[in-house]
């Protein structure tokens, strides 16, 4: 565990901040996919407001911070210890937000039926075997939550083999809308949407958006 922490340490030290206003001219907003701008909005989980919020993965918590504005009580874990801190100089005078540094699944373990909202952008879901985290999800929210997650789809060519060698340490589990729709059915998840967010004008790659019930 300790090799993958470095890893995403490593990683998000090469990373450049978000930007402080979006195109419209917003300080915070929630971003499902890797281009700046695009994609669906917060509404695909509901209302936020008075929700406790689970974001896996939260990086620098520009994300999260977007929905505690909307009133929600949120919590962000990401497994880089570097993270935290970047959130919370950005972001450690908004109310109802915590940061913490977590490895995902240790961290569901310890918190059943403690969320209503359970996201991950670009974060753990793509990260962890499902078969291990997918119950621990489901764990943790409480009855008629949501879950919903982003990440690149997976190559046509490509046939999913589970855990691909990234980083030496890092594994990435690349799996299909309909896969991962399979996936969280026999998890005991309803409700499931996956589908492909197309890129914008200029761009070839779309986005994976899934979305679950408990």
């Amino acid at each position: 565990m300790e090799a993958v922490a470095a890893a995403w340490e490593r990683y998000a030290a090469g990373r450049a901040p978000r930007r402080t206003m979006n195109a419209v001219g917003a300080t915070t907003w929630l971003n499902w996919t890797q281009y700046p701008d695009h994609g669906p909005s917060e509404s695909l989980l509901g209302s936020v407001h008075g929700r406790r919020v689970l974001e896996l993965g939260c990086g620098t918590g520009c994300n999260l911070a977007h929905l505690a504005t909307l009133g929600a009580d949120c919590v962000g874990i990401d497994i880089a210890p570097g993270q935290r801190a970047k959130a919370e100089a950005r972001w450690g005078d908004l109310p109802g937000l915590t940061f913490r540094t977590a490895e995902a699944t240790e961290f569901l373990a310890g918190h059943p039926d403690s969320f209503d909202v359970v996201l991950s952008i670009f974060g753990p879901v793509w990260f962890t075997d499902p078969a291990i985290l997918l119950p621990l999800v489901r764990q943790s929210l409480s009855p008629g939550g949501v879950f919903a997650f982003s990440h690149r789809p997976a190559r046509p060519d490509q046939e999913p083999r589970g855990a691909l060698s990234e980083a030496r340490a890092v594994s990435r589990w690349d799996y299909s809308a309909r896969q991962w729709a399979a996936l969280l059915s026999s998890a005991r998840f309803t409700d499931i949407t996956a589908e492909i967010i197309g890129p914008p004008a200029g761009e070839c790659e779309g986005t994976l958006v899934v979305r679950a019930g408990r």
